[in-house]
């Protein structure tokens, strides 16, 4: 995991009640083919409202020692009317379970396989074979992740992205089962070179014409979407000084009006996803649909995690559902009906970082419930957002003048991103790589004679790398992780006489 529509409180049901005036005279002397006249119309306006409504799935991370079984999973997903599951990997007992289950399912190509699938098709061939055909269609097998935030994979595996894309895809149509599975890749709100304000969305532009254009080639011809992760926690949690919090909880808020066109945000959601739009826009591919493969929110963190509350994080994912089941398209894209995958279903007790990376759950692993939200339309009917007032997650009056979410330049709320000591040596070298190689970090200070050389340690010269990397992102959401070997901290590190920069003294 990696690192965006204002919603009325008071109306918690996608169907509108449409009423007639009809007396009961009129009603026993209508004609018969006139009621059904009537009836049809009825029908076509209750399917009109229930269109313009998205769809909820939840990721099933497995990085713990104390869940439950695969078969009590699918008996869980099911109790809470969840239809959809994104899975990181294909193992054989979770896709057994899912059998029969009528659960949707979303299966991963690890980005460690990358290779091997870009670069033998009979090894693409092999893997749908063992990993897709062996078990679909009694398990609901609708799309293939292909490698997960590839682009912010410390081992460079970025050029074999759409090769593997198309060589699985070729070992579907095979098996003829190219037109009920899509092929895509969940990509990191890092992959963008602006994010705010929306309108300004745009990629990387080291990515658009090797990986972007032909990748959003492959999802239009194929009829796929894009995957997308986004995580307004981690731009909360680094801006708290300047994002309110109910911008990024979906509370009631004075909104934010985007001076590039025109629109007002009333939720970072949003912003961040019209800012793919927007991105989108500006290659042309204004016709590529978007699911959200990851979002969530956090109940639990380190002290310098500002916003990690239960309180906080039943406030996101409550309302971020009641959004998506009620109205799921954004400012810039009102009829888009995303579907959203929550992040995550379980707490993982053995994921590295820091300690909200182990408290995303929905459940904790006894099956009991973190917060109780509801998942489904049938569920919004009794649900009420209640902040708990002793909690960081009270409401607070709407400001007279938006605030405008950015980058925070006060001195207080800078925040710096470095290197987990305790991370294994090998993932902090290949990290290390990628921030000084394709991540375009700045390490000529961590150079042998330079200023920030001693001390001589993958600890020390990683977190000036890693900093660089997350200073040059503007601190975007999910700029600081590669691959879980660093967190963001509100002291500004020195080691000897090397200070880390900040945002604005970044070059």
């Amino acid at each position: 995991m990696f690192t965006n529509r204002h919603i009325s409180h008071k109306h918690t049901f996608p169907i509108k009640h449409y009423h007639t005036s009809l007396s009961s005279n009129t009603l026993t002397n209508r004609e018969p083919e006139s009621m059904m006249k009537l009836f049809i119309l009825f029908l076509f306006l209750t399917l009109i409202t229930l269109s313009h409504a998205g769809s909820i799935g939840i990721n099933y991370g497995r990085i713990a020692n104390n869940l439950p079984s695969a078969v009590k999973v699918v008996q869980l997903l099911k109790a809470h009317g969840l239809t959809r599951v994104k899975v990181y990997d294909t193992d054989p007992s979770v896709l057994h379970a899912l059998s029969g289950s009528g659960i949707k399912v979303t299966v991963d190509l690890p980005n460690q396989q990358l290779f091997a699938a870009a670069k033998a098709p009979s090894f693409a061939n092999s893997w749908v074979q063992q990993n897709v055909l062996a078990y679909h269609p009694h398990t609901q097998i609708e799309s293939i992740a292909v490698g997960n935030e590839v682009f912010v994979d410390p081992h460079n595996t970025t050029k074999f992205l759409v090769p593997a894309m198309k060589n699985i895809y070729q070992a579907l149509i095979k098996h003829n089962l190219h037109n009920d599975i899509k092929v895509s890749s969940p990509i990191a709100l890092s992959a963008l070179q602006n994010s705010y304000p929306s309108s300004s969305g745009s990629f990387r532009p080291e990515l658009v014409e090797p990986v972007f254009k032909p990748m959003l080639d492959f999802i239009r011809q194929t009829g796929s979407y894009l995957m997308v992760n986004v995580y307004p926690f981690f731009a909360y949690e680094s801006n708290a000084d300047v994002i309110p919090l109910e911008y990024a909880v979906f509370r009631d808020n004075a909104g934010v009006v985007d001076p590039g066109n025109g629109l007002r945000y009333f939720n970072l959601f949003d912003a961040q996803i019209d800012a793919v739009f927007a991105a989108l826009d500006g290659l042309k591919y204004n016709d590529v649909k978007i699911v959200v493969t990851e979002t969530g929110w956090p109940s639990k963190g380190d002290n310098n995690e500002v916003g990690a509350s239960v309180d906080n994080a039943a406030a996101y994912n409550g309302n971020l559902v009641r959004k998506i089941l009620t109205n799921g398209g954004t400012p810039l894209r009102p009829n888009a009906d995303l579907t959203v995958y929550l992040f995550a279903l379980f707490n993982e007790n053995q994921k590295p970082g820091p300690t909200s990376e182990r408290n995303f759950g929905m459940f904790y692993p006894d099956e009991r419930k973190v917060y109780d939200i509801p998942f489904t339309t049938e569920g919004l009917k009794d649900y009420h957002d209640h902040p708990s007032p002793a909690s960081g997650g009270q409401r607070q009056e709407a400001p007279p003048s938006p605030v405008v979410p950015g980058v925070s330049k006060s001195t207080t709320g800078n925040t710096w991103c470095v290197a987990n000591p305790d991370a294994d040596k090998e993932k902090l070298q290949a990290a290390l790589d990628f921030a000084c190689g394709e991540g375009g970090a700045d390490c000529r200070s961590i150079q042998k004679g330079a200023t920030c050389y001693d001390p001589n340690t993958v600890v020390a010269h990683a977190s000036f790398a890693f900093n660089s990397y997350y200073q040059k992102k503007a601190r975007a959401g999910g700029s600081c992780y590669f691959g879980g070997t660093s967190y963001v901290v509100t002291q500004q590190p020195k080691y000897g006489t090397c200070e880390f920069p900040t945002g604005d003294n970044e070059s």
